[in-house]
């Protein structure tokens, strides 16, 4: 039994297989590149040697097929995907991986019969917090305000119709904002960056503010994996929760760890286009042990992991 994992060097990715490995599991990854940056971060040597790396394209239907031909596929977790800010500025690249990616790899799992695919959707298909009258609810309208928000969108309604007329059942999961080692880029990789900063002694400005849901990723590749692993049959798609606050406050927890950001980190005003209060009940109820780390002990873990890199000489910071 393997696990297939799409776009497996990204961040919630290199989480997926960090903790795979290290159960034991057999981890094929599949990506455009190996540029294992993230990979390196979080995994040792042995650890990085154990994984079956297989370069290629989710646009490439003949490629995934071949792929599902080669090894025992069971699981499915997709995450290759173009962020929003390469969707913006290539809607047409961005449907093509984020859309007929996601399509050619429902495909290719249901003509493999795999047992079950786990795909990232993203808290970016719903809209504004005057758009709802309370907290996102999973059964709340999608009301995506990007290209990325509708193209994920489009990817829950197609996991509905494999499952009604394939039989190949599906989790989508919608993140926030996912912070921790490796988060490095896209819309929300502000707060990961800061603590970065912070451990280097640089000045780092959140380009936003107001209230955001901040989730460690570890959390997130716990929930995917578990996910994958359930009896939940259908298409479904659950919201994830962490820690309901605002920038101004995670900087000042931030400094309550490494005091030096109370004199780096600053942000600014703009409230980022989504709702920020996810009610993440349902996946509750149908896990029943969702990993929930505190904002607090996450900050700490991912400065820690940081410093170590930092010592070693290991540290990017270009993105700083």
């Amino acid at each position: 039994m393997a696990y297939l994992i799409t776009g497996g060097q990204g961040c919630i990715g290199a989480w997926i297989v960090r903790r795979l490995i290290r159960s034991g599991k057999q981890v094929v990854l599949l990506d455009r590149e190996f540029q294992s940056q993230r990979l390196s971060q979080i995994l040792d040597q042995d650890e990085h040697e154990k994984i079956t790396n297989i370069q290629g394209d989710i646009t490439d239907r003949a490629c995934l097929d071949q792929v599902f031909a080669a090894y025992p596929i069971e699981y499915v977790l997709h995450l290759a995907a173009l962020q929003v800010p390469a969707c913006q500025s290539d809607p047409l690249q961005g449907a093509k991986v984020n859309v007929i990616g996601t399509l050619n790899v429902f495909e290719a799992a249901a003509a493999a019969g795999a047992r079950r695919v786990v795909y990232a959707s993203s808290a970016a298909v719903a809209g504004r917090s005057e758009d709802y009258s309370g907290s996102f609810t999973d059964a709340s309208m999608a009301m995506p305000c990007t290209h990325y928000g509708v193209f994920k969108q489009c990817n829950e309604g197609n996991a509905r119709i494999y499952y009604e007329s394939r039989g190949l059942s599906s989790i989508g999961l919608r993140p926030w904002a996912v912070y921790g080692v490796g988060r490095d880029y896209g819309l929300t990789s502000d707060p990961t960056k800061a603590i970065k900063a912070a451990v280097v002694g640089r000045p780092f400005r959140i380009q936003f503010g107001g209230r955001l849901d901040l989730q460690y990723v570890d959390d997130v590749a716990g929930i995917f994996i578990a996910c994958a692993e359930s009896g939940i049959s259908g298409a479904r798609v659950f919201n994830l929760h962490g820690s309901l606050i605002t920038v101004e406050d995670f900087v000042k927890t931030l400094a309550k760890i490494l005091p030096s950001a109370g004199a780096l980190i600053t942000h600014q005003q703009q409230q980022l286009p989504i709702i920020p209060e996810f009610d993440d009940s349902a996946l509750a109820h149908a896990l029943r042990d969702i990993p929930r780390t505190s904002l607090e002990q996450g900050i700490a873990e991912t400065a820690v992991i940081f410093q170590d890199l930092l010592r070693a000489g290991k540290l990017p910071t270009h993105e700083l």
